[in-house]
């Protein structure tokens, strides 16, 4: 631990400027992962080398540090192919130098609940109660076991205690345990209080949304008027609707802002679980629960409606009504039909009368 602590100083000494304490921890945890303990001078040179000649400021990276970027992103593998060219590539030493390191990675992967994998426990501020996550705090206090009155939510970002896995010591949040040294999470957001071993989730932290999210920062955009990220690919193609997102989801009613499901986005702009999309797709439903509009591309649909109709006999040809058309939001007058109505406008047969 103090070999730990010496690093520290020697990084805050180097010039690089940190908003925390936690943050500083984190980078000496990846520079030890990088190099030999004897290497470190060599490495944190060439890392703050790096940065000044890299390609992004400092202070951007430094604030991802912040919200929980666990990794170093175009820095480290940077760092990476340096050490590689001068032969000294990653591995762990036999000697007495490699104990440091080893501490911190110790019982990686090896704790945690069904949700995550993490090498602590929280104290649920709310009602004082000790849990694995607050995933695992909901599901207990929402259960129908609860009486109604007594049930609530664990609000992620009030927490202030945690509890060491390996030892056992409650301590303020901070990634890397005051007693025994292990550190608690390799992703740690002290935004949301969030630990994580497992990283290949590529966990996030979102300013706009104010939560951590995964998949990977690269791929997902804020839409500020959505409310919520989403996928790069839809960046120029989504329809706005505001807050799109802060609300629940129109077939099982879970809350989609803080869902751990996959959402889906319609053409619409409304949101939906990707599984409840699935259900409504096999019971024949292709209209948006919010809006009624088409939820997928039906011209061949419409097409084979034509051909079916064709072969029907109406003995109603004498009578209009006035339709509206969900999709294009049109009105026209056509000839009553017992099955169906056609749109004049963009040919869909996705109409009510009015």
């Amino acid at each position: 631990m103090e070999k730990f602590l010496l690093l520290k100083m020697k990084l805050l000494a180097a010039g690089a400027r940190y908003p925390d304490s936690a943050s500083c921890d984190c980078l000496v945890i990846n520079l030890l992962g990088l190099c030999r303990l004897e290497l470190f001078d060599i490495a944190l040179f060439l890392w703050c080398k790096t940065f000044k000649m890299g390609a992004m400021d400092v202070q951007l990276e430094s604030t991802a540090v912040q919200h929980g970027q666990a990794k170093i992103n175009v820095e480290e593998h940077a760092l990476v192919s340096l050490l590689s060219d001068e032969k000294y590539a990653t591995e762990k030493t036999e000697d007495v130098d490699s104990d440091d390191y080893e501490k911190l990675e110790e019982g990686i992967m090896q704790y945690g609940c069904a949700h995550y994998r993490r090498r602590c426990r929280i104290r649920a501020p709310c009602c004082n109660e000790i849990f694995d996550c607050r995933h695992c705090h909901n599901e207990t206090k929402n259960s129908i076991k609860i009486d109604a009155v007594k049930r609530h939510e664990l609000p992620r970002h009030e927490v202030q205690q945690v509890i060491c896995s390996l030892c056992g010591t409650e301590q303020e949040v901070r990634q890397v345990c005051i007693s025994c040294g292990v550190c608690m999470g390799k992703y740690f957001c002290e935004v949301c209080k969030l630990f994580d071993d497992d990283v290949s989730k590529q966990q996030y932290h979102c300013n706009g949304c104010g939560i951590c999210r995964i998949g990977g920062k690269e791929n997902f955009f804020h839409c500020s008027k959505c409310g919520c990220c989403y996928s790069i690919v839809l960046k120029n193609s989504h329809a706005c609707v505001e807050g799109a997102m802060h609300h629940d989801c129109p077939i099982c009613f879970e809350y989609l802002f803080e869902s751990t499901n996959d959402v889906s986005v319609l053409p619409c702009g409304h949101t939906i679980h990707v599984k409840c999309l699935r259900e409504m797709e096999e019971h024949c439903q292709f209209a948006c629960p919010l809006c009624s509009k088409s939820v997928c591309d039906m011209s061949k649909a419409w097409e084979r409606l034509d051909e079916e109709l064709a072969t029907i006999s109406d003995t109603c040809d004498n009578k209009m009504v006035r339709i509206l058309c969900n999709d294009c939001g049109a009105t026209s007058e056509v000839q009553f039909h017992l099955i169906a109505h056609k749109c004049q406008k963009c040919k869909s047969y996705n109409t009510r009368q009015i």
